[in-house]
């Protein structure tokens, strides 16, 4: 058992969790940054209709890393378990059959979306009027396309052998590139939406570059040969099958907002899909660190379910909800009292920031439920059930959101679709309440008999 698999073994859980979700949150937050910054420059340079361009590219770039999360989530999962178990070769094999699925993804979508980038836009909810803004920047964003699926799922697989430092870093190095390339393109060379474009081509480049190095130069635990790049049937059905649910939930996110900017346009208008890009944006970087919480917490209960430590699984778990919970309470808070402040950050346009005053405080209502629901998934992910991580994936935004969003502006106008985001967000939380009670349940049960058989042991 190397360095990274005994801390995992033997860590005490909070000390751990700390351990693996304190450079995983700084690298989402940095990566948050990504389109933050980008609206940002974009909305100071261009104006509204610039961020309403990125509006419309945004959903495209959530299929995307629907993709890659897909294949780094249920890899890691495969990793993690593998690690715990001690059968080193599956993976090492698992790790060759993600970088082949990075590969085919990355391919196909660079494909698709070239040949059929108008069609693709006006599906996603571009208007006449924001086409050409989003078109620039998408053309150049589908180049970046192979790096950004590579340092996802990549970044996955580090995290599963219990290295978040390596993730981390990946992270900020892109970012921090990011942020100083926007302003050079943008503003320097006068290249505007399309400036943005490059800058974060070239920082995903810069991401996966490094992220080569690190699995290339033997500090890895996993192993790279080319006859790993094979798919083996059964790693590969696995692999999407507890995937699946993180795919259920981008690809959800990226319909849900397809018909958010299909309803605002006809409820509301440009402005109205400028104001959800700003709040969807500020939304990101607040659910950052609880999915930061959460990559830290899925090796944790990957290896110690593959190892038998049950104890270690459920306080881990236990330790997850209260901080994902106390995050998104801070951010309500944050958003319910100082909104304007951060509406300002991305336009000093008025009729902007009173419009995304309003929207913001309607849409975190109910904010301080989000933690648990991001944990609840996540759990089952971690332990190999893609079924209930599924359901828990689609009950949000599909079962949920959907329908409200579709039914509520009938009798409520515009801002029927500001009050689908707080009634989705009750109505999952009762759904991932109830089952995950019951996998606690079942995992206490399971501690319970370990503990007595360790007693039996030991006389």
């Amino acid at each position: 058992m190397n360095e990274h698999s005994q801390i995992l073994a033997k860590e005490k859980i909070g000390k751990l969790l700390y351990r693996l979700s304190a450079p995983a949150m700084v690298g989402m937050l940095v990566q948050a940054m990504y389109n933050i910054v980008d609206t940002i420059f974009v909305g100071r340079a261009v104006g509204f209709m610039g961020i309403a361009g990125l509006t419309i590219v945004f959903p495209i770039q959530i299929l995307v890393m629907a993709f890659a999360q897909t294949v780094g989530i249920g890899g890691a999962s495969i990793i993690s378990r593998s690690l715990g178990s001690g059968d080193l070769e599956r993976a090492h094999k698992t790790f060759g059959n993600i970088i082949s699925l990075v590969i085919l993804i990355s391919a196909s979508v660079m494909l698709i979306g070239g040949l059929y980038l108008e069609p693709v836009l006006r599906l996603f909810g571009a208007t006449e009027s924001i086409l050409p803004y989003s078109a620039e920047y998408l053309g150049i964003i589908l180049f970046g396309t192979f790096f950004f699926v590579l340092a996802v799922s990549c970044n996955n697989a580090a995290r599963a052998e219990g290295n978040a430092k390596v993730a981390m870093n990946t992270m900020l190095i892109s970012a921090g590139l990011n942020i100083v390339l926007d302003p050079i393109f943008i503003f320097g060379f006068n290249m505007g939406i399309r400036g943005a474009a490059l800058a974060t081509v070239l920082a995903q480049a810069s991401m996966s570059i490094y992220l080569i190095y690190y699995f290339l130069s033997g500090r890895s635990t996993l192993v790279f040969k080319v006859q790993y790049l094979k798919i083996i049937p059964n790693i590969l059905k696995e692999t999407m099958a507890i995937g699946a649910s993180s795919f259920t939930r981008q690809a959800s996110a990226s319909i849900m907002v397809v018909i958010i900017n299909n309803s605002l346009a006809f409820y509301g208008g440009d402005l109205s899909i400028a104001v959800f890009g700003v709040v969807n944006r500020l939304l990101m970087f607040a659910f950052m660190p609880m999915f930061g919480i959460v990559q830290g917490l899925q090796p944790i209960v990957g290896f110690n379910y593959g190892a038998g430590k049950l104890h270690r699984v459920r306080r881990a778990i236990q330790l997850s909800v209260l901080v994902t919970t106390g995050m998104s309470v801070l951010a309500f808070l944050c958003f319910m009292f100082f909104p304007e402040f951060f509406i300002r950050l991305f336009s000093s346009e008025q009729e902007l920031i009173e419009s995304g005053v309003e929207a913001i405080r309607i849409i975190t209502l109910a904010l301080p439920l989000v933690g648990f629901q991001i944990i609840g998934a996540s759990i089952y992910q971690a332990l190999g059930k893609p079924l209930p991580a599924l359901v828990l994936s689609i009950s949000r935004q599909v079962l949920f959101f959907i329908p409200m969003v579709i039914l509520l502006p009938l009798y409520f106008r515009l801002q029927g679709i500001w009050m689908a985001f707080p009634a989705a967000d009750i109505l999952a939380f009762i759904v991932t309440y109830f089952l995950v009670r019951g996998e606690m349940r079942l995992l206490q049960q399971d501690t319970d008999a370990e503990a007595i058989w360790e007693r039996t042991e030991n006389v």
